[in-house]
């Protein structure tokens, strides 16, 4: 590199690209999970009285998943799927599916802001129930959204089963 390019060149003022982890994944990251690629299209990030934990909307093709995260004593996630199973308010102590009984864990009320696809839903009121099983194996998350409710079935995974790819930064 010669003097005048070193006085005159143009500055690389690209911002570094932060490493991806499940609590900071933003919209338009790939995400692999089960030898499956999958592009994240939305994202809801969940608070409710100074705790919070946020979903990814995973895509591929035309199939969709969500991951959820949330650091509690440890870091804690999951995959969903929505699911048929009518449910109406108040949310009952259990919910049966699929051969499986599920118990009231915890419920409340959540703020939501949404990024991506799910950039709609800012600003707006959740009722959320979060039912776990008697292993601890599998989850059902039901969301009222004061039009409709929401149910969506799932189970935990390790952090080290994804790999997440930086689309933007």
């Amino acid at each position: 590199m010669g003097i005048f390019s070193k006085l005159f060149g143009k500055k690389d003022n690209k911002p570094e690209i932060e490493e991806r982890t499940v609590l900071n994944m933003k919209v338009g990251d790939i995400v692999t999970y089960d030898l499956e690629d999958y592009e994240v299209t939305g994202k809801i990030e969940y608070r409710d009285s100074g705790y919070k934990w946020t979903a990814y909307q995973l895509l591929k093709g035309r199939d969709s998943i969500w991951l959820s995260a949330e650091m509690d004593d440890e870091l804690e996630v999951g995959i969903y799927q929505k699911i048929q199973l009518p449910v109406t308010e108040p949310f009952p102590k259990t919910l049966e599916y699929d051969g499986t009984t599920y118990y009231l864990n915890e419920d409340g009320q959540a703020q939501v802001t949404g990024f991506g696809r799910s950039e709609p839903l800012s600003g707006r009121q959740v009722h959320y129930g979060d039912y776990i099983d008697d292993e601890e194996e599998k989850f059902l998350s039901v969301e009222n959204w004061g039009s409709e409710i929401e149910v969506s079935a799932g189970y935990p995974i390790k952090e080290y089963e994804i790999k997440i790819i930086a689309g933007s930064y």
